[in-house]
């Protein structure tokens, strides 16, 4: 079975926790906050592995989760933080968020990387609260929440050559006889379901990747049969040579299947149809074949070049991979959509966090909610006086106590954040 898209839940570590501590020293007067900062959570990274070629371990773990980052700790020792959760990848994986459906990374080569989902920093130890006012503050942050999504992890198929057709028009046994690849041949259609690989080497010395793709039918560009499946490995050839069955035994007409096959091609991507394309006349071995493809010629023009092969006894295929390889020869590789992490930042637009909302909930108590206000909360420590008036300060400048006034809170009402609830005292 070939997994070639696949939904997993990421979680990047949590930040640790900073504590509250002091010194006390033998011999030193008054010593002061001496509590240290957290360490900071792992992310999720996110590696190409080309030892790999599917996404099949994903089908049986699909929840990754990096590790916290270590506390805070006395005499201001600073957490360790975290290591990186690497998660291997084949070349080719393309990463979405599955919410908004917008690209999170591109990875194509050996060894790129690209964090997914970014750890949360270490809290604060005491000894970053001390002030003049307060030398000596009993108030200390817990670790900022690491980051978690759901993303949707999709394998294009990167080859130089892309065969397309019709079911059972004889691709996988043109992959079989030019590459050392061992594609199912079976005579019904849809023998192929997953994309095949190979690598070909013509006869002085050039090689190439040619992969067989599952045949595509009418409608494919909607998601029929193989659909979607199909041209999402088609996107990144380079070449494609159109294998067309010129026997016609099956009671089809080779020029309708051409006009066909670029049609749905053209739906669903129309740079596609710009894309070099060599058509691979087969099947000229069988009887009838030679006046078909007379009457193709005619209807189709001089325009796309014709190279009448048989797969079955391997006549005319010399020549086809000899005019594939000189027009690779011509066409710079495709360059990666985004290169490593390390040496590129693409800037997405972002809406503005809106740090909170008040609404009533079912039973009619207050509910806030918003990124900012749960991240504040998270991080607060609940255990310390301090850390709660902080809090309470924290609300009152971000406009939250207004909002509950407006809402119509009065003293004595229920406000609820993430499940736990406060008393309003206007």
């Amino acid at each position: 079975m070939f997994v070639d898209q696949v939904s997993i839940y990421v979680k990047a570590g949590d930040g640790g926790n900073g504590i509250v501590a002091f010194r006390r020293e033998k011999y030193v007067p008054m010593g002061g906050p001496a509590g240290g900062d957290g360490g900071r959570g792992g992310d999720v990274v996110f590696q190409v592995d080309e030892g790999l070629n599917t996404l099949m371990d994903f089908r049986y773990n699909r929840h990754f989760k990096a590790k916290r980052g270590e506390n805070g700790m006395s005499k201001n020792k600073h957490g360790k933080d975290a290591e990186p959760l690497i998660v291997p990848v084949p070349p080719g994986t393309t990463v979405l968020d599955e919410e908004t459906n917008e690209p999170i990374a591109d990875l194509t080569e050996h060894g790129q990387k690209a964090v997914i989902a970014r750890g949360g920093r270490g809290g604060r130890g005491n000894v970053k609260f001390a002030s003049p006012r307060d030398p000596a503050p009993n108030i200390a942050e817990n670790g900022e929440p690491g980051e978690e999504l759901q993303v949707k992890v999709e394998l294009k198929v990167i080859a130089d050559v892309g065969l397309v057709g019709f079911p059972s028009v004889g691709k996988s046994t043109l992959l079989s006889v030019v590459s050392a690849a061992k594609p199912k041949i079976a005579d019904y259609h849809f023998t192929t379901l997953a994309p095949n690989l190979g690598v070909v080497e013509t006869k002085d010395h050039r090689t190439f990747v040619m992969a067989d793709l599952p045949g595509l039918i009418e409608g494919a560009h909607e998601g029929v049969g193989l659909g979607h499946q199909f041209l999402r490995h088609v996107e990144r050839t380079r070449v494609l040579i159109h294998v067309i069955d010129m026997s016609g035994l099956e009671g089809r007409d080779p020029f309708a299947d051409y006009k066909q096959i670029n049609a749905e091609l053209k739906a669903y991507d129309e740079t596609l149809i710009e894309r070099p394309q060599i058509i691979a006349a087969n099947k000229m071995d069988m009887p009838g074949a030679e006046d078909n493809l007379a009457v193709f010629k005619e209807q189709i023009g001089d325009d796309v070049p014709i190279y009448p092969i048989s797969g079955m006894t391997r006549k005319g295929v010399n020549e086809l991979l000899y005019a594939t390889a000189d027009l690779l020869e011509r066409i710079p590789k495709q360059k990666p959509i985004e290169e490593s992490s390390e040496e590129k930042v693409i800037y997405r637009h972002k809406e503005k966090e809106t740090p909170f909302e008040v609404t009533r909930d079912v039973d009619g108590a207050l509910l806030v909610t918003g990124d900012k206000i749960e991240r504040l909360f998270k991080m607060t420590d609940f255990t310390r006086e301090e850390a709660v008036r902080r809090f309470a300060r924290q609300m009152r400048t971000m406009g939250v106590d207004s909002a509950l006034r407006e809402k119509g809170a009065t003293d004595g009402d229920t406000v609820r954040i993430l499940g736990y609830e406060f008393e309003f005292i206007d």
